[in-house]
């Protein structure tokens, strides 16, 4: 099974950009959907952004749409962060699942995706 390594998070102020990258350790051609989900302690693990891999479509949860960019490149999945507020400091994991998929995202993110990161941090302070 192939591992998803993320990287990029840390610490920004209130209006900054941060970039995450997610790189799979095995090249697959096989289409699958790939998501960000972050988790905040004592929270549920939201998704917050979702692709296809296969058409390039992109789906948002509402808090994110205009600020957050998922793309998907060469076995990396990246997630392009602008415009950052308090609310977006979590731990933000990438996670896929083979197709068949769906974009899944919110809560229901937490039992679609089959394979998962370790994580990120992403601190947004004042």
């Amino acid at each position: 099974q192939a591992q998803l390594v993320e990287s990029g998070g840390g610490s920004v102020q209130a209006g900054g950009s941060l970039r995450l990258s997610c790189r799979s350790s095995e090249y697959s051609a096989r289409p699958r959907c790939m998501a960000w989900v972050r988790h905040v302690p004592n929270q549920e693990r939201e998704g917050v952004a979702a692709i296809s891999t296969a058409s390039g479509y992109a789906s948002y949860v509402d808090s994110v749409k205009g600020r957050f960019t998922i793309s998907y490149a060469e076995n990396t999945l990246y997630l392009q962060m602008d415009s950052l507020r308090l609310e977006d400091s979590a731990m933000y994991f990438c996670a896929e699942k083979i197709a068949p998929c769906s974009l899944t995202l919110g809560t229901a993110s937490q039992t679609a995706y089959t394979t998962w990161g370790q994580g990120t941090q992403v601190t947004v302070s004042s």
